[in-house]
């Protein structure tokens, strides 16, 4: 019989020496691979005759675990995307980690801790979900979603910085205090909750405008890429399934080359910031010594399974396979893959598995349905049913349909000008006749007449004489990674 140890990385950070040491004791307990999961936490399988050994050493080392429960679940943050995947913004790494410092408590319900301007980490899958404020710098949106619910009511309120963990801590304190009234109740009453909070010991500000989530853009999370005179290394793993021999390894070269840190995310992949051009070459012999693939298609990336769900895995695979086959675009899609009751995933397009009951109640084949997010954004949770009651061989057509569906939207809003600004930069390219330079991965286009305003780039500016760190707007490819294009093979969506 298997057991399910669950250990937390507040915010998705993670310490190379910590995690070395896990590693360690896990090899001695006979353990050969561990998972992350959706909360940036790490899962480790073990049979119950070697469960007392590591768990013997996680006492001494005075690690916190969880085995085959989850009371404490994690914060996740977005700091595994801060500087690589976001930029401009006031929330510094400083910042994440003094909030993170600040919570010296372990919350029993999930808080999310967020950038406003990103979607690589879910907003709001987290009970309290606290969102930067693109106005105000250290103050914060708070969005509450009740537990077990999808119910969420947005504060009018803006908080400070140095107060979030005390206002979580207090909501905490009020919510399982009163269960019935805000745990799993469709009913529960967002005006009555902060009715109960006393707001005279915190610093608040009334918010001006309601929070304003970003589109989603699932950034290309994996391979070794450039930044700011640096690399960052992502790496993913089909069946979730890290070696502990290759994540040793990569704890010993994180200390070598002086990396304090290295990140989980909410894709169950990791992250490795901050690489000096200097250990390129030992980070790829590193790569190239366990084999590990990089550049997996987007429609393969762009899934997200519940944590601990062979089965999950399997239908992505049977989804990923047949979108493969039809070669189905997906980029800026986000599927979510839900087996099981009240779990939470993160997406656009969500299939939900569910059994064919006869009149006996008996279980006779699983279908599935098919549910698409309000504006296709994961971050505005679900808005509609797309198609019911699906078997599992219609499932794959039925998906794509949805997918076309998503593409219908895009077109629908460059038309009616949710999208007028990059519409009318293709447009102009195409009426000058000149040469272009298209992103390979996501084919957004880059006109050297017109440049890119919002990023201080005036009109004018070749594309040679673009910064070597350059990056596209919409995916964050590298600027090797654009083609120089005439205007006449420039296709509108």
């Amino acid at each position: 019989m298997y057991q399910t140890i669950i250990i937390n990385f507040p915010g998705g950070i993670i310490s190379p020496g910590n995690l070395y040491n896990i590693l360690v004791a896990a090899t001695k307990a006979r353990i050969q691979y561990v998972r992350f999961g959706l909360r940036q936490q790490l899962l480790l399988d073990t049979t119950s005759y070697n469960i007392d050994i590591f768990t013997g050493e996680m006492d001494k080392l005075g690690i916190d675990y969880e085995v085959d429960s989850n009371n404490f679940p994690n914060i996740i943050s977005s700091y595994p995307a801060e500087e690589i995947f976001i930029r401009k913004t006031w929330l510094t790494e400083g910042v994440y980690k003094d909030i993170l410092d600040d919570i010296d408590f372990k919350p029993c319900i999930k808080v999310n801790i967020c950038d406003s301007d990103q979607s690589f980490t879910p907003m709001l899958t987290g009970n309290i979900n606290w969102i930067a404020s693109s106005q105000s710098e250290h103050y914060w949106h708070l969005i509450i979603r009740f537990p077990k619910t999808n119910v969420t009511y947005e504060w009018n309120q803006l908080c400070y910085t140095n107060h979030i963990a005390q206002v979580t801590k207090v909501l905490e304190t009020i919510i399982t205090n009163n269960a019935t009234c805000f745990v799993d109740n469709v009913l529960a009453n967002g005006e009555d909750l902060f009715a109960r909070l006393d707001t005279e010991s915190f610093i608040l500000k009334p918010a001006e405008n309601t929070v304003s989530l970003s589109s989603f853009n699932l950034p290309y999370y994996e391979g070794l890429n450039r930044y700011n005179n640096k690399y960052w290394l992502g790496i993913y793993r089909r069946d979730e399934l890290f070696n502990i021999a290759f994540l040793k390894k990569i704890s010993q070269l994180c200390l070598d080359t002086k990396l304090g840190q290295l990140c989980c995310t909410s894709w169950k992949s990791i992250i490795i910031k901050g690489i000096d051009e200097k250990d390129k070459n030992r980070w790829n012999a590193l790569l190239e010594e366990f084999e590990i693939n990089m550049r997996h298609a987007a429609n393969e990336l762009n899934f997200q399974v519940e944590d601990n769900c062979n089965e999950g895995l399997a239908l992505k695979s049977f989804l990923v396979k047949h979108l493969s086959i039809d070669d189905t675009r997906t980029f800026g899609i986000c599927f979510g893959i839900k087996t099981r009751k009240k779990s939470e995933v993160f997406s656009s397009i969500l299939i939900q598995k569910r059994h064919v009951i006869n009149f006996l109640s008996i279980k006779l084949f699983p279908v599935y349905d098919i549910l698409c997010a309000k504006d296709f954004n994961p971050n505005e949770r679900t808005g509609e049913i797309f198609s019911r009651s699906n078997p599992l061989f219609l499932l794959p057509e039925q998906l794509r349909r949805a997918v076309f569906k998503f593409y219908k939207y895009r077109l629908d809003s460059i038309k009616t000008g949710k999208q007028k600004q990059n519409f009318q930069i293709e447009e102009a390219a195409i009426k000058d006749g000149i040469f272009l330079y298209q992103c390979n991965n996501c084919l957004t286009v880059y006109n050297e007449q017109i440049g890119e305003i919002e990023n201080n780039i005036t009109p004018g500016t070749a594309f040679k004489d673009l910064p070597d760190d350059y990056c596209c707007t919409l995916c964050d490819g590298e600027k090797d990674n654009f083609t120089k294009i005439d205007q006449s093979v420039l296709q509108l969506l």
